[in-house]
C-alpha cells in the first residue's frame, strides 16, 4: 500500500469546505488511492488502491441518525450549497443524515461520487470536478 491513513487525514485536513475538495481528490489520488466509501452514520471512511487494500479512519463523530425517508431535492439543494464553500463537513454530514443519504463512494479513477442511501440504492452520481 502507497498511502497511510496519517496521509489521508493530513491532506483532509485542508478541507475548510467542499470548494476544497477538488484538490483533496487529486492529493489522495497522487498517493494511491484509487477508491473509497464513506459513512455518514460516524463519518468512517474506507480507502482503497487499486488491489483492493483498504485502510480506514474509524469514527470521525458521534453517531448520526441517518433519516428513513430519503429527500433527494432538498439534499441537492444542500450539496450545491456545501460545493459552494457555504457549509462545513460536519453540516454536509448532518445535511445527508436529515435528508436519508446514508454515504457516498468516491472512484478516482472514473472521477465519480455516487451517493447512496440507508438500503445502499445509488441515488445520485456527480462527475467529480479536476484542478
Amino acid at each position: 500500500m502507497k498511502f497511510t491513513i496519517e496521509e489521508i487525514k493530513s491532506e483532509h485536513q485542508k478541507v475548510k469546505s467542499g470548494a476544497d475538495f477538488p484538490m483533496y481528490i487529486q492529493a489522495i489520488k497522487n498517493k494511491g488511492v484509487s477508491h473509497y466509501t464513506t459513512y455518514i452514520k460516524d463519518g468512517n471512511t474506507e480507502y482503497f488502491d487499486s488491489e483492493s487494500r483498504s485502510v480506514h479512519t474509524g469514527d470521525k463523530y458521534d453517531s448520526l441518525f441517518i433519516s428513513e425517508n430519503l429527500n433527494l431535492e432538498n439534499f441537492k439543494i444542500r450539496l450545491k450549497l456545501h460545493q459552494q464553500g457555504d457549509t462545513d463537513y460536519l453540516t454536509f454530514c448532518r445535511d445527508c443524515a436529515e435528508n436519508g443519504v446514508q454515504g457516498w463512494k468516491m472512484d478516482l479513477n472514473k472521477m465519480t461520487c455516487i451517493y447512496f442511501d440507508k438500503i445502499g440504492n445509488d441515488i445520485l452520481t456527480e462527475q467529480i470536478l479536476s484542478i
